[in-house]
């Protein structure tokens, strides 16, 4: 069974794979009891988003990661793929500015 890191640099190496831009990894282990790590990658196209999150998915099984579930396949905006300890989201460049996800997570403001 791999552990956090392990899982993580999967997640990392399958969206480098497969080209994804600016790939951030956040350890929320201070912030959340729900996961430890959260892999922000962006997208160039709906395709490629749904291509970056596939590729995740198909690494995830290939290293027997259990998989708790897939959010947003269909419209390839933001998809999300969620293996307990690790949530990875794969976003096109608009919608990932939009929520930014990582000042909210790494507790920054905005300037």
């Amino acid at each position: 069974m791999l552990n956090i890191e392990q899982i993580t640099t999967v997640a990392v190496n399958a969206l480098e794979d497969i080209k994804g831009d600016d790939i951030r990894v956040i350890d929320t282990q201070k912030q959340s009891p729900l996961f430890s790590k959260l892999v922000i990658c962006t997208g160039s196209s709906n395709r490629q988003v749904k291509s970056l999150a596939n590729n995740v998915i198909q690494e995830f099984k290939n290293n027997g990661i259990d998989i708790v579930g897939v959010e947003g396949e269909a419209g390839g905006e933001w998809v999300l793929v969620d293996c307990g300890d690790v949530v990875v989201h794969v976003m096109l460049p608009q919608v990932r500015a939009y929520y930014d996800l990582e000042s909210l997570w790494n507790g920054q403001r905005p300037e």
